[in-house]
């Protein structure tokens, strides 16, 4: 997951300098070394390894380290806990790794990437003492509504807005009422082509829910997405771009981290924008931040 990252970031030439921290600094070092060589084809950057010392006057840390869905036993379709399953053994890895980064680092926007990532984003919170504390959230997940919409249209998935909220996860909600294909609403496109509202629904999200699996299945691990969204998310705070994305990030009104459309710049999440959501979305919201809640809970006192 950390290489996803690192090689996405440096070909989309979003940081001047990137520095590589693993526990086993040898891996760190040859990983490092091995990207620096085919990074003089991306835009100037500087790639290293380092200690967590090397993190001072970081803008953006990205955290990826912990236990991965396959190796956690988080593929099964019919587990309604997916990625929380991960929880209790990333808890202790985050432990251990959190108060080092701040110590280091205290004014870096933290990136929480590993899964699950919203209540580890909560616990990284407490135990940096501050919020600027994103989670990957339901981008990911929301790009991929997209292009599932856009593969059963026949359309480009550039011109399909559509997104995901809550948790990333099997509780995750999507925002039906607010997808637009070029600016035309779903439900008027689908009833101009004849097709069921009801079958598109439940084939797209069946394929959105599970598409991590489905990757785990044929690759041993879902990365390079969520690397390349991850490198988008550092471009955006390190350039104060102010771009509104479904991201977790901390929110007062459900009391945990969730994702909501959010303005992301330099200082992290700004502002969460006012929802419009059917009454099924805001109730199924709830249920998310109520399940996230309890996976919260989980982290207090270890």
């Amino acid at each position: 997951m950390g290489s996803a990252c690192m090689i996405s970031l440096i070909m989309r030439g979003g940081a001047h300098e990137i520095v590589l921290v693993d526990r086993t600094e040898r891996r760190a070092k040859a990983v490092a070394l091995d990207m620096l060589y085919g990074a003089l084809l991306s835009a100037h950057v500087t790639v290293r390894h380092g200690r967590y010392d090397d993190l001072a006057g970081a803008a953006l840390v990205m955290i990826t380290v912990g236990v991965n869905e396959k190796a956690g036993g988080a593929t099964d379709r019919s587990d309604p806990q997916g990625r929380l399953k991960l929880l209790d053994k990333n808890i202790e890895v985050y432990n251990q790794v959190v108060p080092a980064i701040v110590k280091a680092a205290p004014d870096a926007v933290l990136l929480v990437v590993t899964d699950p990532p919203d209540p580890l984003a909560d616990l990284t919170r407490r135990l940096s003492g501050h919020n600027a504390v994103l989670s990957t959230g339901t981008w990911l997940d929301s790009l991929r509504f997209c292009v599932h919409i856009a593969e059963r249209l026949g359309v480009s998935p550039l011109s399909v807005e559509a997104q995901i909220l809550g948790e990333h996860g099997t509780s995750e909600v999507f925002v039906w009422s607010g997808v637009r294909v070029a600016g035309v609403p779903l439900a008027t496109v689908l009833k101009e082509r004849g097709e069921n509202h009801q079958q598109f629904r439940d084939s797209v999200e069946n394929a959105v829910r599970y598409a991590n699996i489905a990757i785990i299945e044929g690759n041993e691990a879902s990365q390079y997405g969520i690397g390349m969204v991850c490198a988008r998310i550092a471009e955006a705070v390190l350039r104060d771009e102010r771009i509104v994305i479904p991201i977790g990030v901390y929110s007062p009104e459900y009391s945990v981290t969730l994702s909501l459309p959010s303005i992301l710049g330099r200082s992290g999440v700004r502002a969460a924008l006012p929802l419009s959501l059917s009454e099924e979305e805001r109730t199924g919201l709830e249920k998310s931040a109520a399940k996230l809640k309890e996976a919260v809970a989980r982290t207090e006192g270890r």
